[in-house]
């Protein structure tokens, strides 16, 4: 049988007062493609951070490949094989790119895992071209917009080759040309050699890119299916604030209301 990449058990996080996870369960095997869907404060970026060895559960357990993602295990040899392996971006760009051109955030790092320098050279190249960010090599990514922030940021995880990819809301704030592009790599990760957990409240992506969708609420888990079954729940996701009514008139005066997707 195959070993599942992830297990959450019972996993509960509180900051200070606020609880973010609340028992939460969840198995995540290799080569899925899962949507974590829910209003913003209901769960999904913690459980991200967890999932990446950012954080760790007050109460239950993280285990991945059947061994336990502790504070105290993922040091030395074991963290870094881990971070090869599972990779992070986050909703805000800005928190993650710190060097002072797009080639050297790109070039971090294979440069930490020593890679020869002719490696780096002609990898970065690749990723920047594949990714269409090679014409702002030699800018700071500090003086880019949302959009070209959000390329340099996959890239610098994408060279690595990751076998698992952490997205936390990666369209929010893009233009849509940037949204298209994003998607347009999203739904080449649909091939099964990665796994892709992407955390949105962007219901027109989800079909797309997964093919799961976990609902939050307050930290729990309230509902999961295919895309299609979640998407049909309109009172599911009106429950979840996923989705609203609006009132339209016509030029008739006729008035009625229908569903919008937030």
């Amino acid at each position: 049988m195959t070993v599942p990449i992830f297990e959450v058990r019972d996993v509960t996080y509180r900051y200070q007062e606020v609880t973010a996870l609340d028992g939460l369960n969840l198995t995540i095997m290799p080569g899925q493609r899962i949507a974590l869907l829910g209003a913003n404060g209901s769960g999904k970026s913690t459980l991200l951070s967890i999932l990446d060895g950012l954080c760790f559960a007050e109460k239950g357990s993280i285990v991945f490949e059947g061994e336990p993602l502790t504070e105290y295990r993922l040091v030395g040899e074991v963290e870094f094989h881990f971070r090869r392996r599972v990779a992070l971006v986050f909703q805000n760009p800005d928190v993650q790119l710190f060097n002072p051109t797009v080639f050297d955030e790109v070039a971090f790092g294979p440069l930490q895992m020593q890679w020869p320098k002719e490696q780096i050279q002609r990898r970065v190249n690749q990723i920047l071209e594949q990714m269409e960010i090679a014409h702002l090599k030699d800018r700071s990514p500090h003086h880019l917009s949302t959009g070209e922030k959000k390329r340099v940021a996959l890239a610098s995880v994408l060279i690595l080759d990751p076998e698992v990819l952490l997205l936390d809301e990666p369209t929010a704030a893009l233009d849509p040309k940037s949204e298209s592009q994003m998607i347009d790599f999203l739904v080449s990760c649909s091939g099964g050699r990665k796994t892709v957990v992407t955390a949105t409240h962007d219901l027109d992506l989800v079909e797309d890119i997964a093919d799961t969708c976990h609902v939050f609420q307050r930290g729990r888990i309230v509902a999961a299916g295919a895309p299609s079954e979640i998407l049909n729940d309109h009172a599911l996701l009106r429950n979840m604030n996923l989705i609203h009514a609006h009132r339209h008139a016509h030029a008739s005066g006729e008035v009625h209301s229908h569903p919008h997707r937030h």
